[in-house]
This record gives C-alpha cells, sequence and structure tokens, in this order.
C-alpha cells in the first residue's frame, strides 16, 4: 500500500501547503488520493476535500483508540490508491511533553507510515543535517524515507542541503520549494482560512502543483512509501435500528465543523442525513433530530441574524422537544446574541439566555474532558465524554452549565455546556467513535421536526 505522512519539525514550515501540491500532484497522474490530517483540526481537512474531491479524515489518538484509528484508517483506505497524511504541529509534538503521546510520530508507527520530513532550510546548509538527523535518531521506529528543504531560493543552496543531509543522515532529500507568497495560504483565528472563503484557491493550487512538479522528485517519492499494511481488531457495535431516523445537519460557510467519520457512521446506521443553510433557508427538513456542528458564525452574524425566519423556526422545533446537538459554533448560533470582535450585538436564536462574545485570544485550546453533572442528549450524570475544544468567544449566562470541564486529571478546570429541554449545546467537539454509547443515547430521543 502507497501511503505517506508529511511531518514537519515545527508548525509554520509548509505542511498544509506541501500537502495539497503533492496531494494534487498526485491525483494529475492519475491516482485516487485519499487525505488524512492528524489530530482534531478541521480546516486542513476543508482544504485537503477541496483539492482532492474526497473527504478528508482525521486521526486523533486523544479522542479515539489505536484499535479505532487503524479501523478508520483501512475503511477509507478500499478504493484509493495512496494515503496522504499531513502532520500536526512537529513530528513529535502531541500531548504534553511525551513525543509518543497523540503525535504525528505516533500516528506513523501506528498505522507503518512512511514520513516526508519537512525542513524549514532558508537560513541553513549543513546544519540541516543535524537537524534532521536529531528527527530521525530520538525514536528510531519512525520511518523517515526522505526530506524536502521548504524556503529555499537556489538550487545551489538546496544542494548544499541535500549533500549534507544525504551524507549524515543517509536519508533522500528529495526536493524543495522556493519561498513565494503565491503558494502559502494566509490564516484566521482558529487557523487556516476556510476553503469556501479563500479567493482565487484553485489558481493558488494549480500554481503549487506546478511547482511540487517542478522542484520535488515524485517519481523517488513514489518508490519511497511503500507501506506495509495493518489490521484491526475494533468492530463498531450499534444495538438498536435506526434506519427510520432522519437527522437534519446545519451545513453551509458558517458551520461546517464536522468529523466526516462521524456523519458516516450516522449514514451507515441506515440514518438519512438532510443538510440545511442557517445562513439561506427558511424552514428545516422534517427530521428526528437537528445537529448544529462548529464554524464561523461571528463571520456571518449579520447573515445569521437577518434569517428571522430559520431562527423562529429552530426556537419553534426547540419548544416542540425536537432534539437539538450543538458544538461549538452552534453553541453561540443558540444564544440570544452574539457580539463580534468590534463590539457590535447580533441576535440569534434564543434557546439559551446569554450571549457569546468575541475574545482577542483562544480561550480554550486543545483536548479535555467533561464529566457529566446531570443526564443530557449525550450523558447519563457522572459520565465522562473527551473532545477538544478550540474557541475565540465566551458564552456569557445565568444558564447552569452541566458538563465539569478538565484539561487533565491535574489541569484546568472549568464548567460548560447547557441544557434545556431536548437540546444540548457545548464548546467540546466531539468524535462519535470515542462515545458509541452517547451516539446511541442522543439517537434514542425521539420527536419530529
Amino acid at each position: 500500500m502507497k501511503k505517506l505522512l508529511i511531518a514537519g519539525t515545527a508548525s509554520g514550515v509548509g505542511k498544509t501547503t506541501l500537502s495539497l501540491g503533492i496531494m494534487k500532484a498526485l491525483q494529475a497522474r492519475g491516482l485516487q488520493v485519499q487525505p488524512y490530517k492528524v489530530g482534531p483540526d478541521y480546516i486542513d481537512t476543508a482544504y485537503h476535500t477541496k483539492v482532492t474531491g474526497r473527504a478528508s479524515r482525521n486521526l486523533d489518538l486523544y479522542m479515539l483508540e489505536e484499535e479505532q484509528v487503524k479501523y478508520l484508517f483501512n475503511r477509507s483506505m478500499q478504493e484509493p490508491d495512496i494515503a496522504v497524511v499531513e502532520g500536526v504541529m512537529g513530528l513529535y509534538d502531541g500531548k504534553g511533553s511525551s513525543i509518543a503521546e497523540c503525535s504525528s510520530a505516533s500516528v506513523a508507527k501506528l498505522l507503518k507510515l512512511p514520513v516526508i520530513l519537512v525542513i524549514d532550510a532558508r537560513a541553513m546548509a549543513a546544519s540541516s543535517a543535524a537537524m534532521v538527523l536529531g528527527y530521525k535518531m530520538i525514536d528510531p521506529e519512525v520511518n523517515i524515507v526522505g526530506v524536502i528543504a521548504n524556503g529555499i531560493k537556489t538550487e545551489s543552496h538546496f544542494n548544499l542541503v541535500k549533500a549534507s543531509i544525504e551524507e549524515y543522515c543517509h536519508i533522500p532529500t528529495i526536493g524543495y520549494l522556493p519561498p513565494e507568497d503565491h503558494f502559502s495560504l494566509p490564516s484566521r483565528h482558529l487557523g487556516l482560512i476556510p476553503s469556501e472563503e479563500l479567493e482565487a484557491l484553485e489558481e493558488r493550487i494549480e500554481l503549487l502543483t506546478e511547482a511540487v512538479e517542478k522542484y520535488i522528485d515524485l517519481d523517488l517519492l513514489l518508490e519511497l512509501i511503500e507501506g506495509e499494511e495493518v489490521t484491526s481488531t475494533f468492530k463498531p457495535i450499534i444495538k438498536r435500528d435506526y434506519r427510520m431516523k432522519t437527522i437534519a445537519v446545519a451545513y453551509d460557510e458558517a458551520f461546517h465543523f464536522y468529523y466526516q467519520d462521524n456523519l458516516q457512521l450516522l449514514e451507515d446506521l441506515g440514518i438519512k442525513l438532510i443538510y440545511f443553510s442557517p445562513l439561506s433557508d427558511s424552514s428545516l427538513p422534517m427530521c428526528d433530530l437537528i445537529y448544529i456542528g462548529g464554524g464561523f458564525p461571528e463571520v456571518f452574524a449579520a447573515d445569521l441574524e437577518a434569517n428571522q425566519t430559520m431562527r423562529r423556526v429552530l426556537k419553534v422545533a426547540h419548544e416542540n422537544n425536537i432534539p437539538i446537538y450543538a458544538e461549538c459554533g452552534g453553541l453561540m448560533y443558540l444564544g440570544e446574541r452574539l457580539i463580534d470582535h468590534e463590539g457590535k450585538s447580533y441576535e440569534m436564536v434564543g434557546i439559551f439566555k446569554g450571549e457569546s462574545r468575541m475574545t482577542k485570544g483562544l480561550k480554550r485550546f486543545g483536548y479535555c474532558f467533561g464529566t457529566a453533572e446531570e443526564d443530557t442528549l449525550l450523558s447519563e450524570k457522572g459520565q465522562t465524554l473527551k473532545g477538544h475544544e478550540f474557541h475565540h468567544s465566551e458564552f456569557y449566562t445565568n444558564e447552569k452549565a452541566v458538563y465539569k470541564m478538565q484539561k487533565d486529571n491535574k489541569g484546568e478546570v472549568w464548567v460548560g455546556g447547557y441544557t434545556k429541554g431536548n437540546t444540548l449545546a457545548t464548546y467540546l467537539h466531539l468524535h462519535f467513535y470515542s462515545h458509541l454509547e452517547a451516539v446511541e443515547r442522543l439517537l434514542s430521543v425521539g420527536g419530529k421536526a
């Protein structure tokens, strides 16, 4: 099986740029490319999906067990010719100080992925070998098969870097990418700008793909990335039959943070997913459950406010006890108001008393877990859900929080998540495979909108 992990020495060395260019260049050779992202990020996967036409998937060893990650990887590789996995942060960065916990390296070892290491070589020559050798030696079980040197302007500079790495590290240096502004992707407060909003994305990707084909030895890359297949003992078990269920999923420019495996799990259970837009639709489809994911409601707050009909329809659905499950941006939408970065207030749905206020910095970032203080749509009192939070806002309310949140066993503690009737909204993002029992509990609540 041909598969690879594109990993960096740190964030900002060009992993996403190179990943997109390589994905597109391999597609141009007639290969079916299945993209993946290590960790919980939604935005990079949106780029992958846009470029390849195949839904990108997350490989996360905090939210998922090892056997589940192997199962989901294998399941999505039944048809594609090659797996291209984009790493997260530096190769060995993950949860805490351990190089083996939730890092790109740990995913590479689990899935037996050959690794292409991306380095920033713009201000070094022979010293690049020392850096690469450190990444090779700290865990020899991580199979680094090639190096790409980013930020190099000239072929003569690249040849110095290449000669040094290959002499001292015995790892092929398969190419470089010049530091061109039109290759890079601008950023927004949650990471990269969503693909729907990036102007001239296709033109940028086309230029990037041409550069990858010119400066990177793709023939050698394909020779280096033959990886051993892995097997999994995991089998998802859902006890009840949900084939008559219909879920209305909010999906548009404002709400599009969903794990593909979450949506596919629901479809695998025979559930019909019908997508609707809080921005532009005036009615909800007939459904048993409403699912509102995260996204950027603050960017589209004026349009969300202007669609009074949808806001009213959602509130009526809540009043009629139709179950509503909302994550992050969905929570912001279900409050009374949203206050943007300029302090302007916008009316939202109003199921929960209170308002979300945008903040200058991240208020919560990273993996965490929540223990239910009372029964909710997802959990019984005392049960724990693990996931991640990543937001530039806070929800100010007098509503009682229903989850005690914690970074880890000795970490920061806070409260969050709100329930009213059959509606649950929380900043916590969940991967459904990590809590199949919670999914069953959510689906067991009945009703029709």
